[in-house]
């Protein structure tokens, strides 16, 4: 499911690369459902918080798509073991949450702070 585009001045991509699109309002999270690997767009205003951390065993540094704990789920990234961090999103009212990568976190990063949406 993608989101409706729209022809408003605010609808500008703020960071794209090959697994993450963002923009005013939203991030899209490509290749996450499997078998197709088709988009998740995810509003803003769905977001509770954001956390960004190091990448371990524990928390998904090999986990390349889907789940391991049922909790946490993650779009395909066959690149994740070499990342620098991985970023949760947890949505409100939702008990799961979502890991994703991308690749330039410091940017993404400055990026989601800036729209109070990263809890450190």
């Amino acid at each position: 499911m993608r989101l409706p585009k729209k022809t408003t001045l605010f609808d500008t991509i703020l960071y794209k690369d090959s697994l993450i699109e963002i923009s005013a309002d939203s991030i899209l999270l490509k290749r996450y459902y499997f078998p197709f690997f088709t988009s998740k767009p995810i509003r803003f205003e769905q977001i509770q918080t954001i956390t960004a951390e190091e990448p371990t065993l524990l928390n998904g540094k090999w986990r390349l798509q889907g789940t391991t704990d049922f909790r946490t789920w993650f779009p395909l990234d066959l690149a994740r073991p070499k990342r620098d961090k991985i970023f949760f999103i947890s949505l409100k009212g939702k008990t799961i949450r979502i890991g994703f990568t991308v690749e330039d976190s410091d940017t993404v990063l400055r990026i989601l702070s800036l729209k109070g949406l990263v809890r450190r």
